[in-house]
Parts: structure tokens; C-alpha cells; sequence
């Protein structure tokens, strides 16, 4: 049901719950597509409510749109990237391969090839890499 959707809590039994509905259960609450913590859901709450509050709240478009400042159509990979370095403030090229599902040594260039189609449409300095560290610059 959740496949492929990261979701952080502190409570092991909120991480049971996700694990048992397909999700992943993240160790960081940055690098997370979902923070279960942050929510402060209201018990108690039905599976099929708790799905839907998990959809709605991966929806990075306003995350998106606040970066542009208007709306635009990413691929799921450069939304993703766009709001990791968002929240983060920045990440080195394996850190983002493994927020994305990569392993570090993978031999996928999805990640680099994201971030040149990034810089091809909005600038080279829309995506700043400075000593390793991928970070969003302007736009």
C-alpha cells in the first residue's frame, strides 16, 4: 500500500504500524518522506485515514512551488532532490543516492542526470555543489 514511502517516527509501535501498512520505516527524520512525530495525529485513527493523511503529506508540491515561486512540472526524481536539498540545506551526491533508494556505490547516474536537467532549464547556480555538498542556489 505505502511502498517506496520513507515515514520516520520515534515510537516503535508507530514504526510497526507503517512497516505492517508496506512503508519503509526511516531512521531520520530529515531524510524521510513522511515524520509521523511531527503530524500529532489524532487518536485514534483508522488505517485508511492514516494512508490518506500519508498521501496528502507527500505531496512536496508547496515545497516546490516555494522554491520557484509558481507552479512547474519536475520529473518524481528532481521534485525529490529539489525538496531533500530544501530540507536539508544541502547533501553530498552519495547521501542524496541513498535518500533516493540508491546504494552509494550504485553505478545509476539518475542523480546526476537530474541535477544537469536541473541546471539545463533553471542555471548551472540553481544547484550549487561546493566541496562535494549539493545545495539549492537561485533560481
Amino acid at each position: 500500500m505505502l511502498s517506496g514511502i520513507k515515514i520516520f517516527s520515534s515510537d516503535a509501535v508507530w514504526q510497526h504500524i507503517v512497516a505492517e501498512l508496506g512503508a519503509t520505516v526511516a531512521t531520520d527524520s530529515v531524510l524521510c518522506d513522511v515524520n509521523l512525530d511531527a503530524l500529532n495525529l489524532e487518536l485514534p485513527i483508522s488505517s485508511t485515514r492514516l494512508k490518506s493523511v500519508i498521501i496528502a503529506e507527500i505531496d512536496n508540491t508547496k515545497i516546490i512551488d516555494k522554491i520557484f515561486g509558481r507552479p512547474v512540472l519536475l520529473s518524481d526524481t528532481q521534485a525529490k532532490i529539489l525538496t531533500l536539498l530544501y530540507k536539508t540545506g544541502g547533501m553530498s551526491g552519495n547521501d542524496l543516492k541513498i535518500a533516493l533508494g540508491y546504494a552509494p556505490d550504485a553505478t545509476t547516474h539518475s542523480v546526476e542526470t537530474a541535477i544537469y536537467g536541473l541546471r539545463k532549464i533553471y542555471g548551472h547556480d540553481f544547484i550549487k555543489n561546493t566541496n562535494g555538498i549539493f545545495a539549492l542556489g537561485r533560481v
